[in-house]
């Protein structure tokens, strides 16, 4: 027996009997992603389609810096928040560092700037493309970028799940604000390094074996979530947005 075929099986069993320490490091870095995501993206899919609908001067120089922050390594965006949360740091008075929340923090400032770039991106091309139908209807650069934002959710979909698999698979970040405290805050990406060093390639094999799974899963359903809507036949969609369109120009109106 080998090293790998040895590993491969003990990670096998830890994962079918879902060993407790195994089960809560997974449960763990799922919730804070998931947490990072939600909070990333909330903010993310707003401020991406107004940058992708709004024109004004030094725009070229807000881009530049947004498309500068995607190259952040992750060590970086965990300093910044360290330094942030630290004692005496701005936010030391929360109390966060080394903790779930310090986590979901650093995530979410490493992943924003991903999401707001790419569903600005998304956003322009769409609105270049047929944005002048809306405002033909009276609809404002507002209303526009949130019916843009309808309009290619499913594209969007994505941008959602590129985030989060940013999100699960960074380990830097985490590492720094979060300690790797066994318990609390260690997640899979930091317990596949620590195992891994240690010795304990079971456990590190097991955990990347279900990082991985985690994402083909997500990929696997936003495959199926595009399919279903390519298929669907929905009439009243364009019906819809001029509705949409006609009430906002009502509602500023009156």
């Amino acid at each position: 027996m080998n090293t790998f075929s040895d590993s491969a099986v003990t990670a096998f069993s830890l994962i079918t009997s879902l060993d407790p320490l195994f089960a809560g490091i997974v449960g763990r870095s799922l919730a804070v992603s998931a947490l990072a995501c939600l909070m990333a993206c909330s903010a993310g899919l707003l401020l991406g389609a107004w940058l992708g609908v709004a024109r004004f001067r030094g725009q070229a120089v807000v881009l530049a810096l947004l498309n500068t922050a995607l190259a952040l390594p992750s060590v970086v965006v965990g300093l910044v928040v360290y330094l942030l949360l630290s004692r005496s740091g701005p936010l030391g008075f929360l109390g966060w560092l080394f903790s779930f929340k310090a986590m979901v923090l650093a995530q979410s400032v490493l992943v924003l700037p991903m999401v707001t770039a790419l569903v600005r991106q998304t956003i322009d091309d769409a609105d270049r493309s047929h944005g002048e139908q809306f405002q033909s209807l009276g609809a404002g650069r507002f209303v526009r970028s949130l019916l843009l934002l309808w309009d290619e959710r499913y594209t969007l979909l994505t941008v959602l799940i590129a985030a989060f698999g940013r999100a699960v698979s960074e380990v830097g970040a985490v590492m720094v604000v979060g300690g790797n405290i066994e318990g609390f805050t260690r997640v899979m990406t930091t317990s596949i390094a620590l195992e891994t060093s240690k010795g304990d390639l079971p456990l590190a094999l097991a955990l990347g074996m279900v990082l991985l799974g985690v994402v083909l899963l997500l990929n696997v359903l936003l495959a199926g979530v595009r399919r279903w809507s390519e298929r669907r036949d929905d009439p009243l969609h364009a019906a819809e947005k001029v509705l949409l369109a006609q009430t906002a120009n009502g509602s500023a109106a009156s």
